[in-house]
């Protein structure tokens, strides 16, 4: 089996940690939650992007997570490591105390995750760059808003 998917999440998670190093010069509850947050979702959402290569990966003997798993059961994964990244937006919220602005964003950010995989079928990918591009994007940008705001306000 392929781990692309993880390594692409856990490449994109140590920027949280390294800037908060950076910064601070020490280790800290935060920063990991939000990697968490970033493993888990981007794994999630890749494996998702994936699917599009199932024919390809198959007929190269390519061992990426749909081919190995079957586009089906690849979505249950990715909607599993999506629950992850969300149990960790919220231990993030809890640890980090934040206010109403903060669990607003969370609470967009965790629908437009089960829209995508509402959207997304094994027998239909016809949504998939909704899905993936714009759904994606819109949540992580309102998310991120959302989360700067709760901080000043």
């Amino acid at each position: 089996m392929s781990f692309s998917h993880l390594v692409l999440g856990l490449g994109l998670s140590l920027a949280p940690i390294g800037a908060y190093l950076a910064v601070t010069g020490k280790f800290a509850i935060i920063p990991i939650s939000i990697s968490f947050i970033v493993l888990f979702w981007v794994s999630g959402f890749d494996i998702i992007y994936a699917l599009q290569d199932y024919d390809f990966d198959l007929k190269r003997k390519l061992k990426s997570v749909p081919v190995w798993l079957g586009k089906k059961n690849a979505l249950l994964l990715s909607a599993f490591f999506h629950l992850i990244s969300v149990v960790f937006v919220v231990l993030f919220g809890w640890v980090g105390e934040f206010g109403i602005y903060y669990w607003i964003g969370a609470l967009i950010f965790t629908l437009l995750i089960v829209y995508q995989h509402l959207l997304v079928k094994p027998n239909d990918l016809s949504h998939l760059n909704l899905a993936f591009f714009t759904l994606n994007g819109i949540a992580s940008l309102l998310y991120a808003v959302f989360t700067i705001v709760d901080l000043y306000f």
